[in-house]
C-alpha cells in the first residue's frame, strides 16, 4: 500500500509550530551545580521537520516571532541553517512582561540519574498564532503543500493554536494534503480544558492521514482504551499495543497510517528502543532492540520526522518504520535535540547496525 501525495507542490513538509530556546548544561552536568550552557533553537514539531530538511526537501515553519527580540533572530538565523523556510507575524513586546520565546532548561542526565525537564513558558509568543495570520488559500491552494504535521503540543498550546491546528487541518483536507497527528499529550496543557480538547483532538484525528502517539496519548487525548496489562517487558507487549492500535483504526477510518513507539529504559544511556506501525491491513514492527543513548529528548520526534521523510521519498511501508526507527536513533545520539543527518546512507547505516569508520 502506497500514501498517495499530491504532485507539484512547493513545500513537502509544513510544520505549525511555537519556537523556543534550550539550554542545557556543559558534560551532562545537572542544571543546579553548573555554569556553563548550551543554547539552541527548539521545538518538537521542527524537531520533526529537520530530517526532511537536512536530506533537502521543501519544509516551512509556520510560527509567530516578537519583534526585534535578539532571541527572535537567533531563532531565525537557526531555522536557516536547518534550511527551513518561514513565516509568520512579529508582535511587540509589550514590556518586559509582555510576550517572548519559551526557554527549556534541560538536564540530560547520566547512567543512574535520569534526565530532568523544566518548562518555562510565561508570555510565550507562539501562544497567539492565529489563521488570520495567514494565508491559507495560497499556502495550500497555489503553492502546494505534501504532508502538514501536526502536534498535540501546539494542538493544545492555548485556545487560540488549538483553532488553529483545526483550520490547518480543514484547509489540508480541502487541498488534497496529507495530515500527520502526532497526539503529544500533556497533562499540564489539558488541565481545565479537557471537553474542549476532546472535540478538537477527535475532529483533527478523524480529517488525518498518519495518527501517531503512545498508549498515554491514545487513551487521554482520543478515549481508547489502551494496551492490556500483562508480560514482561516491550518484546512482550507488541500484541497488546496491536490490539489498542486496532482499536484506534475502527474509530479514525480515515486514516490509513498508524504508529507507536517502544522503549525500556535500563539507565539514562542504555534504552531498547523499537516501533510498531499499521499501513492498511499490514503490520511492520522493529522490535526492541539495545542502543547507546547520549540525550534522549527528540527520539520520538526523529523517529515521526524519518517516517514522514520516507513517506514523502515514496519508498514501500516496511522501509517507512526502519528509515524512522533509525532516525529516531540518530536524535539521540546528538547533542541537539533533533537529528542532522548528513545523507541518507548515515541512517540506513545505524538500520544495518553499521558503525564502522566511513573514510
Amino acid at each position: 500500500m502506497s500514501l498517495s501525495l499530491r504532485p507539484n507542490c512547493r513545500c513537502a513538509l509544513l510544520v505549525p509550530t511555537s519556537m523556543g530556546v534550550r539550554i542545557t548544561p556543559v558534560n551532562g552536568q545537572p542544571v543546579h551545580c553548573s555554569n556553563t550552557f548550551v543554547m539552541q533553537a527548539t521545538s518538537a514539531e521542527t524537531n520533526v521537520a529537520s530530517v526532511a530538511s537536512f536530506l533537502g526537501l521543501p519544509v516551512k515553519v509556520l510560527t509567530t516571532f516578537v519583534k526585534d527580540s535578539p532571541i527572535a533572530r537567533f531563532i531565525k538565523d537557526n531555522l536557516a541553517g536547518r534550511h527551513m523556510s518561514y513565516e509568520g507575524p512579529e508582535l511587540e513586546q509589550g514590556g518586559p512582561w509582555g510576550y517572548r520565546h519559551q526557554f527549556n532548561i534541560a538536564d540530560s542526565g547520566y547512567g543512574s540519574r535520569g534526565p530532568r525537564v523544566q518548562n518555562d513558558r510565561a508570555g510565550e509568543v507562539g501562544r497567539t498564532l492565529n489563521v488570520k495570520d495567514f494565508d491559507l488559500e495560497r499556502i495550500f491552494g497555489r503553492e502546494g503543500v505534501q504532508i502538514v504535521h501536526l502536534s498535540g503540543l501546539i494542538g493544545a498550546l492555548s485556545p487560540e493554536t488549538s483553532q488553529f491546528c483545526l483550520e490547518l487541518a480543514r484547509a489540508a483536507k480541502k487541498h488534497d494534503t496529507r495530515i500527520a497527528f502526532d497526539l503529544n499529550y500533556r497533562a499540564s496543557f489539558w488541565k481545565n480544558r479537557e471537553d474542549e480538547l476532546h472535540r478538537i483532538f477527535h475532529e483533527i484525528a478523524d480529517m488525518a492521514d498518519i495518527l501517531v502517539g503512545n498508549e498515554e496519548d491514545f487513551q487521554l487525548c482520543l478515549g481508547v482504551e489502551g494496551p492490556e496489562a500483562g508480560g514482561q517487558g516491550l518484546a512482550a507487549k507488541i500484541e497488546s499495543f496491536k490490539g489498542m492500535i486496532d482499536r484506534v483504526k475502527k474509530a479514525y477510518p480515515n486514516a490509513s497510517v498508524f504508529a507507536t513507539t517502544l522503549r525500556e529504559v535500563i539507565n539514562t544511556n542504555r534504552h531498547l528502543w523499537g516501533a510498531i506501525m499499521s499501513v492498511g491491513s499490514d503490520w511492520h514492527v522493529v522490535q526492541p532492540q539495545e542502543i547507546t543513548v547520549l540525550d534522549r529528548i527528540g527520539g520520538g520526534d526523529g523517529f515521526v520526522g524519518g517516517m514522514l521523510y520516507a513517506i514523502l521519498k515514496g519508498w514501500a511501508p516496511e522501509k517507512w518504520i526502519q528509515f524512522g526507527w533509525a532516525c529516531g536513533v540518530l536524535a539521540t545520539t546528538m547533542t541537539t535535540d533533533y537529528g542532522q543527518p548528513a545523507d541518507e546512507e548515515q541512517v540506513w547505516s545505524i538500520w544495518k547496525g553499521n558503525a564502522r569508520v566511513r573514510r
